[in-house]
């Protein structure tokens, strides 16, 4: 039995678990697999693919440190930065 036709894709998120099938195909010299939109992740999204054994995950590519802090440092700057009043610690008891 040729199980590259029988696959299942298994979707995890915080609110639910969802089972749904599609067939495997060719594109170019790759497998590959058609999301059905009830579990896609929209258009232009980059994934990260992970294999454990037959367990194959797709997950939203996070940004790395060096995007995220090229996104702060787009940010506009503040006009002014306001001052805290110095923090005083309360007294406790037996600290």
């Amino acid at each position: 039995m040729n199980t590259a036709n029988k696959s299942c894709i298994r979707v995890y998120t915080k609110e639910l678990a969802m089972a749904v099938t599609s067939r495997t195909f060719r594109s170019g010299n790759s497998d590959a697999v058609r999301l059905p939109k009830e579990i896609s992740f929209g258009p232009g999204v980059e994934v990260e693919i992970e294999r454990k054994g037959d367990v194959v995950t797709l997950t939203p590519k996070r940004p790395s440190v060096k995007e995220m802090l090229a996104k702060l440092d787009a940010l506009p700057k503040p006009s002014s930065i306001g001052k805290r009043p110095p923090f005083i610690a309360p007294i406790r008891k037996g600290l």
